[in-house]
């Protein structure tokens, strides 16, 4: 069968490689489409830790064709993939912190993902979708989940203020998140103005151009959005920039969840005073503990606007393009149809 796969860092190739064998507790699912996502192009570089040579791809779903002898599935159910696999046995996992599970292993980051025609995939990570659920909503599943457990670890209440930094999908997912979470103000901060744009349409009820006026400046200065500051600031861009200016932004004993990933290794200037004297909460947010699920009932409850988010829609051959070039302005998301 066809796949994209990395075979190591900035090595990456559309091949031919054998189709996926069924095990025990598995399933085999014809993917339907698969997401590209930032963390990607993070992997392909050698900036996040990964284990070639595997498929890429870790926002897939597809539709069941090849099931066990006393499978809780059937051929032909649609279904997405939650692909971070933890081992259930370390102190981590028995803790019930299983993000940070000792033996994680993730579809599309340790082990072949979805960008291939053919997946094999553990029963306990697969969850059945509505046969109405248009092939392309399937790349999303995983990146809401990851977004659920953010919105849940900001405990965002109902007319708090908002602030989302970064215009790309997750800074999108959160926009519509956070309003569905009570927020009445939500600002996001993006360069790109077809983002701003479309952030507006989707519930932000201000955007910012940081490259026109400073974010701290538009937020907290004398003629700012929010003088005191914001509630709750959800860092989607993984800069250094970024962080620095949710430090700032946020009001005194307001929360800050850093989501965006920053290559690793990188440092940013932070003030321990600012932080104590602020009653500042500072807190990360690391993929998606028993999250999918819910992520898989709120795409099929078509309360999100998802059409709107997705740039282009290729085949595995045109995916190599996509991790050799820049992204290109205003595109949101990639969906590949293997």
């Amino acid at each position: 069968m066809k796949a994209a796969q990395l075979r190591a860092t900035n090595d990456f190739a559309v091949v031919q490689i054998p189709m996926p064998s069924r095990r025990d507790g598995e399933v085999l699912i014809k993917v339907l489409s698969c997401g590209i996502c930032g963390t990607d192009r993070h992997i392909v570089k050698g900036e996040f830790p990964s284990d070639p040579p595997y498929v890429l791809g870790h926002e897939f779903g597809g539709v069941i064709t090849e099931v066990g002898p006393d499978s809780n599935f059937k051929v032909g159910n649609k279904v997405t993939v939650d692909p971070n696999i933890y081992c259930g046995k370390c102190a981590y996992c028995r803790d019930g912190k299983v993000s940070f599970c000792s033996n994680l292993s993730a579809h599309g980051v340790h082990r072949d993902g979805g960008l291939a025609e053919y997946a094999a995939v553990p029963e306990s990570q697969v969850y059945v979708l509505s046969e109405s659920v248009p092939d392309n909503h399937l790349a999303f599943v995983e990146p809401i989940g990851c977004c659920l457990r953010g919105i849940d670890l900001a405990n965002i209440q109902v007319g708090q203020s908002v602030a989302i930094l970064g215009g790309g999908l997750i800074g999108l997912l959160m926009v519509q998140l956070a309003k569905l979470s009570g927020a009445t103000t939500i600002i996001l901060s993006t360069r790109q103005e077809s983002r701003r744009n479309l952030a507006r349409k989707l519930g932000a009820t201000h955007t910012v151009d940081p490259k026109n006026r400073s974010l701290v400046e538009s937020v907290v200065g004398a003629k700012g959005i929010f003088p005191l500051g914001v509630d709750v600031v959800l860092e989607c861009a993984g800069t250094v920039e970024t962080f620095e200016d949710s430090l700032e932004i946020a009001k005194r004993g307001g929360t800050i969840i850093v989501f965006g990933v920053t290559p690793s290794g990188v440092s940013a200037k932070v003030e321990p005073f600012n932080i104590m004297s602020r009653e500042l909460k500072i807190q990360g947010s690391w993929i998606n503990p028993f999250t999918h699920g819910r992520a898989a009932d709120l795409l099929s409850s078509g309360v999100l606007q998802l059409d709107p988010l997705i740039s282009k829609v290729l085949s595995l051959d045109g995916v190599p393009a996509i991790f050799e070039n820049p992204p290109i302005q205003g595109d949101i998301k990639y969906v590949v149809h293997p």
